[in-house]
């Protein structure tokens, strides 16, 4: 005889026959974990998916912004302070105009975030380090500076969204 454990009944086709045999044996039937005891609370929501979507095009935004930003003449200060939004955002850079609209319309969206969001974007978009490099810079493990980073860039697509220098396809 083998060592190995004999199961009565197929355990993952039948769910209904594996109760009535816990029954029948005088176990406890217990319900299916829901899915809000399996996740843990951990008080902040997950990103949408739409979100994760747009985070190639919030990186091409931000390289767009370090181009125009040299070319009106300015660094990128991905750390200054609010600045009024403009109204021409949403369409391409044309002119020396369009160009420093944009470039102060990028910068308020990168105000509102918090200093490590933009700690973060900076290193890792802006300055094209590597994620790990960023994690030895910041004293921070890999791991935490990939997720920080993936959630930094939802934040930051949220804010480009709501200042239409995204828009969402129909």
């Amino acid at each position: 005889m083998s060592a190995a454990l004999q199961w009565p009944i197929d355990w993952e086709t039948n769910t209904a026959q594996a109760a009535a045999w816990q029954v029948a044996q005088g176990k406890c039937v217990t319900r299916p974990a829901t899915q809000a005891e399996i996740t843990p609370a951990t008080g902040q929501s997950s990103p949408a998916a739409s979100l994760a979507f747009y985070r190639k095009h919030t990186e091409s935004l931000l390289k767009r912004y370090l181009y125009a930003s040299m070319q009106v003449g300015r660094a990128p200060s991905i750390l200054s302070d609010p600045v009024a939004r403009g109204w021409a955002s949403s369409r391409p850079v044309r002119t020396f105009e369009d160009a420093v609209i944009f470039v102060l319309d990028i910068e308020s969206c990168l105000s509102k975030l918090g200093s490590l969001d933009r700690e973060l974007l900076s290193r890792v978009v802006l300055q094209e380090y590597t994620q790990a490099e960023t994690a030895i810079l910041l004293g921070m493990s890999p791991r935490t500076v990939s997720n920080r980073f993936a959630l930094a860039l939802d934040r930051l697509t949220e804010r480009f969204l709501k200042a239409n220098l995204l828009v969402l396809p129909h």
